[in-house]
């Protein structure tokens, strides 16, 4: 036993376990009988929790997922845990837009959708790019999320009090959009572009969160980040290794990184809400709310990115602008 932060802290399984005096956790994910929810990247790390946990309350989950045999071999291992869980494979992949529509219109048939969570998110050391010439982390991480959200409004509409679930991250703070190089033409650094991909991830969030209220829609749009998890995030850089190495102890297992998201999905929220840890700067614990950083809550750059995001995609979610 030692004390972090006045609290009572053990170590069990080469784990580090902090109680908590308040936050959300997967125990208090409510049942979710009759629910149909979405889960992007749901093959591994944060995505498979979150999906194993919506399993395990009843959910109809659709994994939507880039690889069909990994899905499926995500599919079995949830049903080691939930035998008789309802899951389905929804291909997927956010760096092609073309995928994108056929996995909105394939999800469009199923009875209800009740959550779209868009967890899925990538990092690559080097410069790369979507099917459609996009930078890959802005394509995929935004552009690939914007498209599939606004494809798929149409059918949350149907079912009152959807909710719309943007994973973004802590990176988000300090990071700036380079409006004139958004595909990394010019200079590519991996985490400045990852940092610009979350950021656009909340703009996006809040955007689309003020457009559904203005039109009254009834459909809540909620973000999330889920700490430092250890999952592949980093992987593909040495510093991203290191970070993960030193730091194991101390960060989220991917359980523990599905908690934000799952309070986003399932929670008490409020529309526009931003949810993650807060201990340990934000890298670790029960979910609470967040703050935003500044640049994510500027109205003006939001709808400067919304525009963006309808010209690079050819989608339009057809909302008006709030006023």
């Amino acid at each position: 036993m030692f004390r972090i932060g006045g609290l009572e802290a053990r170590v069990q399984n080469k784990e580090i376990f902090v109680p908590s005096r308040a936050g959300f956790t997967a125990a208090d994910v409510p049942d979710q009988s009759g629910k149909c929810l979405i889960v992007t990247g749901a093959n591994s790390g944060v995505g498979f929790e979150v999906a194993s946990a919506l399993a395990a309350r009843r959910a109809r989950v659709l994994l939507a997922c880039r690889d069909e045999s990994k899905a499926r071999a995500a599919m079995d291992k949830i049903r080691q845990r939930s035998s008789g869980a309802d899951l389905a494979f929804l291909p997927l992949d956010l760096a092609d837009l073309a995928s994108v529509r056929k996995a909105a219109e394939v999800a469009a048939k199923e009875p209800r959708i009740d959550v779209l969570i868009n967890n899925a998110g990538v990092t690559v050391p080097t410069r790369q790019t979507t099917r459609q010439g996009f930078e890959l982390l802005f394509g995929v991480n935004h552009l690939g999320s914007f498209a599939l959200t606004a494809l798929m409004l149409p059918k949350l509409r149907e079912t009152p009090g959807s909710r719309i679930v943007i994973t973004s991250s802590g990176q988000h703070k300090g990071a700036k959009i380079e409006w004139d190089d958004l595909n990394a033409e010019k200079n590519y650094n991996w985490l400045s572009r990852y940092g610009a991909s979350k950021l656009a991830n909340l703009l996006f969030m809040l955007e689309l969160n003020r457009r559904l209220q203005a039109a009254e829609m009834p459909v809540t749009t909620v973000g999330c980040h889920p700490g430092f998890a250890r999952t592949n995030f980093g992987r593909a850089s040495l510093a991203g290794r290191l970070a993960v190495g030193v730091g194991g102890l101390l960060f989220n297992t991917p359980a523990m990184g599905a908690w934000p998201t799952l309070q986003a999905a399932t929670g008490n929220v409020k529309p526009g809400g931003y949810y993650g840890p807060t201990a340990f700067a934000e890298l670790r614990g029960p979910s609470f709310e967040c703050t935003p950083s500044d640049d994510a809550r500027n109205p003006q750059l939001a709808r400067r990115l919304w525009d963006v995001s309808i010209e690079m995609t050819g989608i339009d979610p057809d909302l008006a602008p709030a006023s």
